[in-house]
């Protein structure tokens, strides 16, 4: 099953979104601390929703953390990047895949860049800076679910 990491994030509202986005597709994911908020935050609450507890979130205390813990579970960081010149669509993404995700206001430092395995895009419009980082997680979440063959079943209920 694919992972989200989500580096730093800042924006509360866009890690709730996510996290619901996680939970209803059965994602786990990772936190990359010290985010810009704290993570018990009201409006991380309040766009999650209910589907917060129904999430499997490990937080790692920072990047050097975050990369320990990687390197002994063998995924293959994918970074999402406006810096890349893989479309998102064109990449053959795998079962253990972390997709990673920038802070909203500054991406992620070279370190972070350099670390990464694979470096996808979405392909945009041209003079149109990036797209909103829940809607990346989304779009790049639904092809890593779709050619891993690992969207959840399908209830009746």
């Amino acid at each position: 099953m694919p992972r989200l990491a989500l580096f730093q994030p800042d924006i509360p509202q866009n890690t709730g979104t996510m996290l619901r986005l996680a939970a209803c597709l059965g994602v786990p994911v990772e936190i990359i601390e010290p985010a810009g908020f704290d993570v018990s935050d009201r409006h991380l609450r309040r766009s999650g929703l209910d589907y917060l507890d129904k999430v499997a979130i490990t937080r790692h205390i920072s990047w050097t953390a975050f990369e320990a813990w990687r390197q002994n579970d063998g995924g293959r960081l994918v970074l999402a990047t406006t810096k890349a010149a893989v479309p998102y669509t064109s990449f053959a993404f795998a079962p253990k895949d972390i997709i990673l995700l920038g802070r909203e206001s500054a991406g992620v430092p070279d370190e972070v860049h350099e670390a990464a395995d694979a470096r996808v895009i979405v392909p945009m419009q041209a003079g149109l800076r990036s797209l909103n980082v829940a809607v990346t997680a989304a779009m790049l979440l639904g092809e890593s679910l779709r050619q891993t063959g690992t969207f959840p079943e399908i209830s009746n209920d």
